[in-house]
């Protein structure tokens, strides 16, 4: 058991003896209870609040109960001094003792330091991408991309089986407008058209190898032919293209998905129908006319009945429509029947969507707590995270647009000249929902204001360190941690904190706390390193001690091991050598 869950059960055993004792009710929620690193390390090593959430419902006083459970956590063998501070909050001071115990910990769970079965088992499904399929990916993508399938990861280290899917967005116009795309590029090839492709179709060479495909598969059979003949045979073409080309360009990141659902086969099959049925029989979905638009008057503007959900009972502003005057399904209407299917398979569900997204956040929160009330233990849970763009940058300037793509920037481009581990490490370096910039010069740039540098560094100074130690004829070894002083059980006590933060990450939905982590890890271990600059009993390597060396040495495999870890977690290579 590591250090944080090893003192809630230090501390759940001193309630237990209070209560036994009649000090303390019994059957209080001891849920709200924290074991956590004070938020200044002079006033120790770690800090619980226990007293003052549990004073009122025993109806005491917070710092008299403070000090009955100080005096059965002084009872602890590692703790060395329990004090109290303000109103009642509890720290403790531990012995040398219980950093010894949680470096031996990091070294006999190696991978699985951090590891837990917080998730029990529970099914996730997160979607995320889930780009249109009208061409490559580009950098308005990654940072959503990369977001997911860290939080993905990161879920499934703690426990929860996850479904990774993506959405093909292949039912709408936009779908249309890349076959006709596609037709003009294939008339293109045939020597029919030349000159800039009419406005309103996507420009982007990338249509060029299907369109030349298509001539020599099809000659000019379809060239002059009414759109009704080529339409769906070009637009089936085109989305499976492009899909090989977005998969190809996922795989560039280190990402794959469980499942890819198409937005034209869920509607085939008739989801949504089966979804409105569901949202008519309890009252949600009804017949009625939407309000005029606010603002400006439009003057042809006419009240059509339409189905619409009922949004407002779930804090929306509006009632808003399911179906289109046509008849077709709005984006919503076909959006709740996606996440009703995706409800069948799953007991919680997660959407990384684009900031651009908010204003719909609310009405398809509400459309899924309704199609899913009836389940056992209630609605399912779904959360979506939101994922600001990010801006190019390169030498402080804004970067310009890609060519060949017609108006972005590829992903595959980024990748092709950063590298993977340098795009992931970054997307994580802020909160999802902060600005970002990518500056291609800073991102790559060899100094400690490069967090994704630093932190590869770190690993990669450890690992040099032990090839320097076995040149020397010293190895690391357990056996004389007791010699070990202030300044290593502090980063002991740094690297103590990775389980605590991943179960913190993994029940926020926030993979950036793990690369927040790892940058003030790695921090704390190159500050280890150059103590040893200024005073020489404090290096790692020492030929005269060979004890201490050895010592040293286990606890810098075992920093390089939590490294490592945080890393995985990123899908990030944890470097040997830079």
């Amino acid at each position: 058991m590591t250090l944080y869950p090893r003192f809630i059960q230090h501390l759940n055993t001193a309630l237990d003896a209070l209560e036994a004792s009649g000090v303390l009710p019994a059957g209080l929620d001891r849920g709200a209870l924290t074991v956590e690193p004070p938020r200044d390390a002079s006033h120790g090593d770690l800090s619980t609040n226990a007293a003052m959430v549990l004073a009122k419902p025993a109806g005491t006083n917070p710092r008299a109960l403070a000090e009955a459970i100080g005096a059965e956590l002084e009872k602890v063998d590692e703790v060395t001094a329990v004090e109290i501070a303000g109103p009642g909050f509890l720290n403790l001071r531990l012995a040398p003792s219980a950093w010894i115990d949680e470096l031996r910990s990091i070294a006999a769970m190696g991978a699985d330091y951090g590891r837990s079965d917080l998730g029990e088992g529970v099914t996730v499904n997160i979607e995320y991408v889930s780009a249109n399929p009208t061409g490559p990916m580009h950098m308005g993508h990654c940072r959503g991309a990369v977001v997911g399938d860290a939080l993905a990861t990161l879920l499934e280290y703690s426990g929860h089986k996850v479904i990774r899917e993506y959405y093909i967005n292949d039912a709408g116009g936009q779908v249309d407008v890349l076959a006709r795309s596609v037709h003009w590029r294939y008339r293109e090839a045939l020597g029919l058209e030349s000159g800039d492709m009419p406005e309103g179709l996507y420009p982007g060479d990338y249509l060029v190898p299907l369109a030349k495909e298509l001539a020599q598969e099809l000659g000019d059979a379809q060239a002059n032919a009414p759109e009704g003949d080529w339409l769906v045979m070009f637009r089936k073409r085109a989305v499976a293209a492009m899909m090989d080309m977005i998969r190809a360009d996922l795989v560039l990141l280190g990402i794959h998905h469980d499942v890819f659902s198409s937005e034209a086969e869920l509607q085939a099959a008739g989801k949504p129908e089966a979804a409105e049925a569901v949202l008519r029989a309890r009252d949600l979905v009804y017949d009625g006319e939407l309000e005029a638009p606010k603002g400006k008057v439009i003057e042809d503007w006419e009240p059509v009945e339409l189905p619409l959900f009922r949004s407002t009972k779930f804090g929306d502003d509006q009632d808003r429509p399911i179906r289109k005057s046509d008849g077709s399904w709005t984006y919503f209407g076909a959006d709740l029947a996606y996440h009703y299917q995706k409800a069948e398979s799953a007991d919680q569900l997660i959407d990384i969507w684009g900031a651009d997204h908010a204003g719909t956040v609310k009405r398809i929160k509400a459309a899924v707590a309704a199609l899913t009330e009836d389940r056992e233990g209630g609605p399912a849970r779904f959360d979506v995270r939101l994922v600001q763009m990010v801006k190019l940058m390169r030498g402080g300037e804004p970067l310009k647009m890609s060519k060949r793509s017609g108006n972005f920037v590829t992903l595959a481009d980024v990748v092709n000249e950063v590298g993977k581990d340098v795009v992931r490490f970054t997307m994580l370096t802020r909160k999802a929902d902060a600005q970002m910039e990518f500056d291609f010069e800073k991102v790559v740039e060899a100094s400690k204001d490069n967090p994704v540098f630093y932190v590869q560094y770190a690993h990669a100074r450890i690992h040099s360190i032990m090839r320097k130690a076995e040149a020397e004829g010293l190895a690391p070894s357990a056996e004389h941690l007791d010699l070990l002083g202030v300044e290593e059980h502090a980063l002991i006590a740094l690297a103590a904190q990775f389980p605590r933060i991943v179960e913190s990450a993994a029940l926020n939905r926030e993979p950036h706390r793990i690369a927040f982590y790892l940058g003030d890890l790695a921090a704390a271990f190159h500050a280890f390193f150059n103590l040893g600059n200024d005073r020489p009993d404090k290096r790692i390597v020492m030929t005269h001690d060979a004890q201490t060396s050895a010592a040293r040495l286990f606890m810098a495999r075992n920093i390089g091991q939590v490294i490592a870890n945080g890393l995985a977690l990123m899908a990030v290579e944890a470097a040997t050598q830079m």
